[in-house]
């Protein structure tokens, strides 16, 4: 019966969602208050049901009620309670259902934290936002229904795919999708924006906090997914540039650089054109990403569908969205005023270039993973389109962008000094030069990839640039005396902006170091038998067999020692599940300050040892470091109390007097 009414629940929220998608819309149209007031009520309404649909689906997975189709193919009695609700967005059906509820959600949050938005923007938006939720509700309906019966129900289900039975599915779909679909209200105010003709700064300061959530809940949910893939998989790397992964780098690159074109919308009433285009890619991208997952075009842990008809309707859902959102662009962005003027060497320009940058590099890995389908669809081929490209290809790009970053925020607005932040900068500079020297000689000169000394001298240029500037915004040198209180009275943007800035140049450290240095061992290893990595003695002590909740761990001891002393103790695992049966593998991960020691332990060799594989990973921490400073700078952003207020004053002023 709950069931039922989950199901009921969905059908309910289509009604709600086609009446929001209408009625709103043609009220802003003809200026009626009463039909645009619509929006609120619907959206809260909407979000209810949806909530109660995905309530519905929890509780048999809970309960294990193995008379839905979804949970007896992906679920079991013995998996751990957390599996278990995790396993509701650990397939297609599930995790379509929690797209849409958090599609409702969004939508929800506008009604609730935008009651100062212009009425004819709101209703425009959630009349926008309803339209999306209609395309997925039918979709979930038609094709995908997760309350499907199945009769008879069997006595136990057939488990979830092994893989995935980890803490980081409880974490890592809820945060991609929340980034995913966070950029439709983004999309959706642009799209009302086009719609009344209108982009100002104050459109601009409506829009960033959304857009700011949206990347920081993207932000954490790629970081999440790399850190799952890291200690599940068993090789060592974190990013492998997989079409899945690039689904998710796409929208965070053109979200990125929308939150960045914004800010000059803001400020100075430019680049209205170019931040609308950059909305409607960024949800775009996002909708792309849920086709690859879900078309059956991709074999990989991450896809869900295979069933081409479900393909084929998301495919549908795409191009409407992103055909129709930019046809309505051409036809109403030229109509635009162009806004205030800048010359290129500005802040407005630094922010434009590292924009277009960050938009090619964007399209450069949607050219590296459309290209292998397209040519596989036209039968020219089977290719493979690798890490070596998008190296070679997108760091080169990324590299002036972070040369960019460290100026970019001393320059003035419409009109910079670039010789003049130079010269502020000489010694950072001259210190990056050194540092690039330094490693060059500490690696043996050519011995090494040519490009470490560059990687670790752009790192200490955005670092020690962006606290540089900083510390000649509060004055700490030129007028130490109240330099704290100054600090103090510092915007929570320019707190964010320094902490993302210097957690990218942390990253920088950990990729350089990662990408270059990593030592890998790979070989039978008898008991007893000591093996050196990266300076720790790893000795194999003995294999045990261990059970489990719902498998069988063989589960390796290794003692880890330096200078001949034992420091610590490494148990990495593989373990065999009993439903699905499959093997998984379980690293071992030491963390320190310079590096990860990455143990793992596979199968037994005839002659009485284990193939064992061990890694030193150099300055991996400073990766999650790093991209966790990305974050909170975010998370800091986003408390800007001028969010809460809404659109600056000269704006709301001079829309007044016109």
């Amino acid at each position: 019966m709950i069931a039922e009414i989950g199901h009921f629940a969905l059908v309910l929220a289509l009604c709600v969602a086609l009446v929001q998608a209408v009625v709103p819309l043609v009220g802003a149209g003809r200026g009626n208050a009463a039909w645009m007031n619509v929006a609120g009520p619907a959206a809260t309404l909407q979000f209810l049901f949806i909530a109660v649909a995905f309530g519905a689906l929890t509780n048999a997975y809970v309960t294990s009620d193995f008379s839905l189709m979804n949970v007896a193919q992906n679920s079991h009695t013995d998996k751990p309670m957390l599996y278990k609700v995790a396993g509701v967005w650990g397939n297609h059906e599930g995790s379509l259902l929690l797209w849409i509820t958090i599609l409702a959600l969004f939508g929800f949050a506008v009604t609730l934290f935008g009651r100062n938005l212009p009425p004819g923007l709101k209703s425009r938006a959630l009349a926008v936002q309803a339209m999306i939720s209609v395309g997925f509700l039918a979709f979930i309906l038609l094709t995908s229904n997760p309350f499907a019966r199945l009769e008879p129900p069997p006595v136990n289900g057939q488990g979830l795919n092994p893989m995935l039975q980890d803490p980081g599915l409880a974490f890592h779909p809820p945060f991609l999708y929340l980034g995913y679909v966070g950029f439709s209200m983004a999309f959706s105010f642009a799209i009302a924006a086009l719609l009344e003709g209108r982009v100002d700064a104050a459109w601009a300061r409506w829009v960033r906090p959304w857009t700011l959530a949206a990347w920081v809940f993207l932000t954490a949910g790629i970081v999440l997914g790399s850190w799952w893939a890291y200690y599940t998989l068993g090789w060592g790397g974190w990013w492998y540039w997989d079409p899945v992964e690039n689904a998710s780098f796409m929208p965070w690159l053109a979200g990125t650089a929308l939150l960045h074109s914004a800010i000059v919308v803001e400020k100075r009433d430019a680049l209205k054109s170019w931040t609308i285009l950059l909305a409607i890619v960024a949800f775009g991208l996002s909708l792309l990403g849920t086709f690859l997952v879900r078309s059956g075009v991709l074999t990989s842990v991450h896809a869900f569908a295979t069933d081409p008809a479900r393909g084929v309707f998301i495919l549908l859902l795409l191009c409407a969205a992103v055909g129709g959102s930019l046809t309505l662009y051409a036809a109403r962005a030229p109509a635009m005023k162009m806004g205030g003027l800048f010359a290129p060497v500005s802040r407005e320009g630094a922010l434009l270039l590292n924009n277009v940058l960050m938009a090619t590099g964007a399209a450069t890995v949607l050219l590296g993973t459309l290209y292998p389908l397209i040519a596989d669809a036209l039968n020219l081929g089977k290719v493979s389109v690798g890490p070596p490209f998008f190296n070679a290809v997108f760091l080169p790009l990324m590299a002036p962008m972070v040369l960019v970053m460290a100026a970019a925020p001393m320059m003035s607005w419409k009109r910079g000094d670039l010789a003049g932040v130079l010269g502020r900068l000489k010694f950072i500079a001259a210190l990056a030069l050194g540092v690039a020297m330094l490693v060059w000689f500490l690696q043996g000169g050519s011995a090494g990839p040519w490009w470490t000394g560059a990687g670790f001298a752009l790192a200490v240029w955005l670092g020690l640039g962006t606290l540089w500037d900083l510390t000649e915004r509060i004055g700490l040198f030129s007028r130490p005396a109240g330099a704290l209180a100054r600090a103090a009275k510092l915007p929570n943007s320019a707190w964010g902006m320094v902490l993302g800035h210097f957690g990218l140049a942390v990253f920088i450290v950990g990729l350089t170091a990662s990408s270059a240095w990593t030592t890998e061992h790979i070989q039978s290893q008898k008991l007893g038998e000591t093996i050196l990595v990266g300076g720790f003695g790893v000795t194999l002590k003995s294999v045990d067999q261990v059970p489990g909740p719902n498998y069988t761990a063989t589960r390796a001891t290794f003692e880890i020692s330096r200078d001949g002393k034992a420091i610590d103790v490494m148990t990495p695992e593989k373990r065999m599940y009993r439903q699905p049966p499959r093997p998984t593998t379980t690293a071992s991960i030491r963390s320190g300050f310079t590096g990860d020691l990455y143990v793992v332990i596979g199968d037994p060799d005839p002659k009485g040892g284990w193939v064992t594989r061990l890694y030193f990973n150099p300055c991996i921490p400073w990766l999650w470091a790093g991209s966790l400073l990305l974050i909170i700078g975010g998370l800091i952003s986003l408390a800007d109390r001028r969010h809460r207020v809404g659109a600056p004053t000269r704006a709301a002023s001079a829309a007044a007097k016109a």
